[in-house]
């Protein structure tokens, strides 16, 4: 298999060789050349039943030789098209590659976040913030399974997911872009959707290439706002916000996208340590590296670090860009031309990128003569992946606190439902759904259920319905409170509109003033509250949730979320999700669960209201038992780890065990507590289940003084439920 595989990559090398030395400077500049479908499309204003200028696509693809396009139409209207015109649209833009002298094809780029988002009627997930909150792998990668078969069948060959950013930063509008916190949760939920996504061989029919983003840095700005400055040393760059890209580009990832923003002020863009230093000769990255929007113009129009449009292409080129998302002109192509015929930047380094990104293309699939698409039948939106979609919705939502078990409810159970995201399907699924802002609910499948709607399927009681407040107006709050009155409960939903990107800023994690005041006038009638948040970041909820019965964190559970939502509520489905960020208590509560020993020291406390790692159940679970296979160990070995796990409640469930581990001492200041593994269990009550893990010497590993990772002697802690146990690193 290893010598077929190396045949393979051979051929292609040879393929790659031909072509490239038959081309002209101007072919291998187009393929370095990236534009929106806007080049290509009917002018927006015109309405046209097909969205395709046949004439504008020649010459992007004929006359400019363009390598790549991206998007729907129309930016920055853009919105999902039926897999009807998909399969048209793409079926010209081959046919147009085909006209071209050397018929190279196109490589077409869509941003599929969670499903096929651009697509209509498409099986769209629960967001990654939610995935991760699963602490299940293979739904991860049944997600990329189902999504690659979607885009495929609408014949895309190529996906803008997944973010591999770390989600440290609660204020960032793209926090639910991220798997959460930490490092090792979002290295296996991330590589795991990279798996399913593409097999072994993404150039399968149905499968697709993936893109990692955003490297590096992107998602820690230090003011929370989208594309602004974050200053992280390169020690922690190392410890904390590469090792999820490493981890990509090792499942196989063919493509990187690139920080939007700047480090350490060197925008991502310019940065040659990042993009050829650590990413091509560290990680040994082979593909290609692709600008975002617009953000090599941006260099000189935004961070004036270029002193012309033209310096910042070159400085760009120079640094690693292999492809410039330019994406609304043919600027970057005209520019890139004359730095190259003047010599300013080499031929060298342009054949360099034109190699990445021809590679790429035969890797896909794209070159073969008999390619068509994936058949639509039985692979898009089918029943399997709803089902997949609601299991993952399920196993996504967290119960955070249930005083006296007072969920589930009896179905018979009177309940005012309010607030701003009760009635709405679109506070489901957030940014990147059927839109870019996910924000026209009137384009949202019919057949899909809010939260009300899908209460109001599974009651025999009475459902009513007040709004009460919008995000940030009130309504009726007076007919909500005369409503609560005549009711058992009050289901009260909370949370933020739809957003990502820049659009997303805010100042303050605090809820609007209207939907506190609705809170509280609720609160103040004595029934019993039942807390449902739904938005992509953690919203200060705590004068709310300490005087709530209980407390449902939903975030974006995607298309199904409605109904899982409902299923849990009324105990048809016992929920099992952990939180994967720290859920701070205050606005300005921003310490994270792996915080170091000072932050957590005389008056500084780790004080969350809602911890890393925390979810409850209808049933309980505890863990015995746990054994370390040695006492000591070289720091070159593994280490194997047993625990027992018992249901020791009376239904049955699902569990995620987590298992951390602290370094005593070290010559660097460690974290109180590392995630180093994980398994999510079943039981039923009574039963009993023995686990294994096993630490490898990269586990116990961090950067050192010298920036170079490394594994100290000296005692480790193990960590599991609420059991310890110590061993040795020795010599």
């Amino acid at each position: 298999m290893k010598t077929t595989k190396i045949y393979e990559e051979n051929t292609i090398a040879d393929k790659v060789s031909r072509l490239l030395s038959q081309m002209t400077l101007e072919e291998k500049v187009g393929q370095m050349t990236q534009i929106d479908f806007t080049l290509v499309g009917v002018p927006e204003a015109l309405h046209a039943d097909y969205p395709i200028d046949p004439v504008k696509l020649e010459d992007a693809v004929v006359n400019r030789h363009v390598g790549s396009i991206l998007n729907t139409p129309y930016t920055p209207n853009n919105r999902a098209q039926p897999i009807e015109t998909w399969r048209k649209m793409m079926q010209d833009v081959n046919e147009a590659a085909n006209k071209s002298r050397l018929k190279i094809p196109v490589l077409y780029g869509i941003d599929a976040i969670h499903g096929a988002t651009y697509t209509k009627n498409a099986t769209l997930f629960p967001q990654a913030i939610n995935m991760a909150a699963t602490f299940n792998p293979e739904l991860s990668l049944k997600e990329g399974e189902i999504t690659a078969r979607e885009i495929r069948a609408s014949g895309l060959p190529w996906n803008f997911s997944p973010v591999m950013d770390i989600g440290r930063q609660p204020l960032w509008p793209r926090l639910w872009e991220t798997y959460g916190e930490d490092v090792h949760l979002a290295t296996v939920l991330g590589t795991s959707y990279i798996k399913g996504h593409q097999g072994n061989d993404f150039s399968a029919p149905d499968k697709a290439a993936t893109c990692l983003k955003h490297y590096v840095g992107y998602s820690f700005p230090i003011n929370g706002r989208d594309r602004t400055p974050a200053w992280i040393s390169e020690r922690m760059l190392r410890e904390y916000f590469l090792p999820t890209f490493e981890a990509g580009v090792k499942a196989g990832s063919p493509a990187v996208m690139v920080n939007s923003a700047e480090v350490d002020g060197i925008p991502g863009h310019a940065n040659h340590h990042y993009l050829t230093t650590i990413l091509r000769e560290e990680m040994g990255f082979k593909g290609i590296t692709v600008s975002d929007w617009e953000d090599i113009r941006r260099l000189y129009t935004r961070d004036k670090m270029a002193a012309s449009l033209k310096e910042a292409v070159k400085i760009a080129v120079t640094a690693g860009i292999d492809m410039s998302m330019v994406p609304l002109d043919y600027s970057f192509y005209d520019l890139l031309l004359d730095l190259a015929k003047t010599g300013e930047v080499p031929l060298s380094r342009i054949d360099e990128a034109v190699t990445r990104i021809l590679t790429v293309k035969y890797q896909a699939g794209l070159f073969e003569p008999n390619r068509s698409f994936l058949p639509v039948a039985n692979h898009f939106a089918t029943a399997e992946a709803q089902a997949a979609n609601l299991q993952a919705a399920h196993e996504s939502i967290i119960l955070a606190k249930n005083s006296n078990a007072i969920l589930p409810l009896k179905k018979s159970a009177n309940i005012l439902v309010t607030g701003p995201t009760a009635n709405l399907l679109k506070v489901l699924n957030g940014g990147w759904t059927i839109t870019w802002q996910g924000h026209l609910e009137e384009l949202y499948p019919k057949n899909k259920l809010t939260v009300l709607e899908a209460l109001g399927q599974r009651t025999t009681g009475k459902i009513s319905y007040v709004p009460g407040s919008s995000f940030d107006a009130e309504i009726d709050i007076e007919k909500a409170v005369a409503e609560a009155k005549k009711n058992d409960y009050v289901l009260l939903c909370l949370g933020e509109k739809t957003y990502t990107e820049t659009p997303g800023n805010i100042d303050s994690l605090a809820l609007e003033p209207a939907q506190i005041k609705l809170a509280e006038a609720l609160i103040a009638t004595g029934k019993p509250i039942i807390l449902l948040t739904l938005g992509g970041r953690p919203r200060i909820i705590t004068p709310i949730a300490e005087k709530a019965a209980a407390v449902l964190l939903g975030f974006l559970p995607g298309m199904e979320g409605g109904q899982a939502i409902a299923d849990i509520l009324y105990g048809d489905y016992n929920p099992n999700g952990k939180l994967p960020i720290s859920y701070p208590r205050h606005t300005n509560g921003i310490t994270l669960y792996d915080y170091k020993p000072l932050e957590s020291y005389e008056q500084n406390t780790y004080d969350p209201l809602y911890p890393f790692g925390h979810g409850l159940s209808y049933t309980t679970f505890a863990t015995s038992g746990l054994t370390l296979e040695k006492a000591a160990i070289k720091a070159d070995e593994n280490l194997s780890i047993t625990v027992t796990v018992k249901n020791t409640g009376a239904v049955k469930g699902k569990e995620s065990v987590l298992l951390y581990i602290h370094d005593v001492a070290a010559s660097l200041t460690r974290p109180n507590k590392q995630l180093k593994a994980f398994k999510k269990i079943e039981l039923d009550p009574g039963q009993t289940e023995k686990l294994e893990f096993t630490l490898t010497p990269y586990d116990l590993s961090f950067i050192g003084v010298d920036l170079k990772r490394i594994v100290e002697p000296g005692d480790f802690e193990v960590i599991v439920g609420n059991e310890t146990a110590r061993f040795t690193v020795i010599q």
